[in-house]
């Protein structure tokens, strides 16, 4: 096995649906994000451990994702969060997938597609109330309710919408998730009232989830929560950060993913010696330098160095010069208790030897995301799945 890997901590993903659970009111469902390979994580693994756990059902990004669920086993409800293109209609059709529906367009076509497959094809209505993405407009929904109602090969399962801020405090951003609800209650509210089955209306993601209970409605879709981090970002907020942080710190999660390395090479450089392209680091000292067989192809983008500090033996180290395509330098300092062959984590849930970085810690470094930098853990790095 590779020296470079991601543990997934199944434990972990178990126990934060139970925290998910706690916030929800009684009978709202989890719809689990599993695409991007469950951000990274592993499609499949995660999707049946969560389906296990009582989540409802899955979605993704692409067909050949919900292609991949089918092909091994999982028949619980697939929804396809992003438009296909006309060539993905027969297998979105003969796997059961669930796809969102934005216009007469989509509709008729789907709808032509499912009667020459025999089929009935169960639809979400995607209303966008304010993420300016993909959706019709409120005004539309009843029409468009309608005629998927009056298609004879489709079946109106639910009806959703995205919010775009929700996970932010700012004065202004509360008052466009709020208008945002307000727009969606409205919208299915006439469906209703046109007589028509809305089916199972979901809106929240993670931030939603936790401070606008009010969204819940029938299905949240938690993904950030379930991988084991909340949308809180420290100083992301000017005006409403300590509101900010109680709502997002009122939930205790574990992080999923732990990416480790091992120290492959130590050596003693000497004073003034530069390290790694473009010598950009140089030694102010003698030093010892461990390697480590982790680079950018992996997922540790080069924007991490210099800040990042890794932990090796219970200790942190800094990353210094320029991060490689397949490796990287940590600078040991001149006395070092280090080993060749040491673990080093690169980010993680806390464990008995204490605090590790965090994903979160490593997406302030380099001023993006948790996303972000669970997904791009590239395919190439071997999973391996812990209960």
């Amino acid at each position: 096995m590779r020296a470079t890997r991601a543990v997934i901590h199944l434990e972990n993903l178990k126990y934060n649906i139970e925290q998910i659970k706690k916030k929800l009111k009684t009978g709202v469902r989890i719809c689990l994000p599993v695409k991007a390979d469950a951000y990274g994580h592993g499609a499949v693994q995660i999707a049946l451990c969560a389906l296990h756990s009582g989540v409802f059902c899955l979605a993704v990004a692409s067909v050949r994702e919900a292609v991949l669920l089918r092909e091994a086993g999982i028949t619980a409800p697939v929804i396809l969060l992003s438009l296909p293109v006309p060539e993905e209609t027969e297998q979105l059709i003969r796997y059961d997938i669930i796809p969102l529906v934005i216009d007469e367009e989509c509709i008729d076509a789907l709808n032509d597609a499912s009667s020459q497959a025999g089929k009935k094809t169960a639809v979400h209505l995607k209303i966008d109330t304010g993420m300016s993405r993909i959706g019709c407009a409120p005004e539309n929904a009843v029409q468009l309710a309608k005629r998927i109602q009056n298609s004879s090969n489709l079946k109106l399962d639910g009806v959703c919408t995205h919010f775009s801020v929700s996970d932010s405090f700012e004065k202004d951003d509360r008052e466009y998730t709020k208008k945002q609800i307000a727009d969606f209650k409205n919208a299915v509210k006439a469906i209703q009232n046109a007589g028509i089955d809305t089916g199972i209306v979901h809106a929240s993601n993670s931030g939603a989830v936790l401070a606008y209970p009010e969204a819940q409605f029938d299905m949240v879709r938690p993904g950030l929560l379930c991988y084991g981090y909340t949308p809180y970002r420290k100083n992301a907020c000017k005006t409403g950060q300590n509101t900010e942080k109680s709502f997002f710190s009122s939930i205790k999660l574990r992080p999923v993913m732990e990416l480790l390395t091992k120290v492959v090479f130590i050596k003693k450089i000497a004073k003034g010696t530069a390290v790694s392209y473009g010598r950009s680091w140089t030694a102010n000292q003698d030093t010892y330098i461990a390697t480590l067989p982790i680079g950018y192809a992996d997922g540790l983008s080069r924007t991490l160095s210099p800040a990042l500090r890794v932990k090796i033996a219970g200790s942190f180290y800094p990353v210094i010069g320029k991060i490689c395509m397949d490796q990287c330098m940590v600078d040991l300092g001149s006395h070092t208790n280090v080993k060749r062959w040491d673990d080093v984590c690169i980010f993680g849930p806390e464990n008995k030897a204490g605090v590790n970085n965090s994903a979160q810690d490593i997406a302030d470094i380099a001023d993006t995301i948790p996303y972000e930098i669970m997904c791009n853990i590239n395919k190439r790095v071997d999973r391996i799945y812990t209960e």
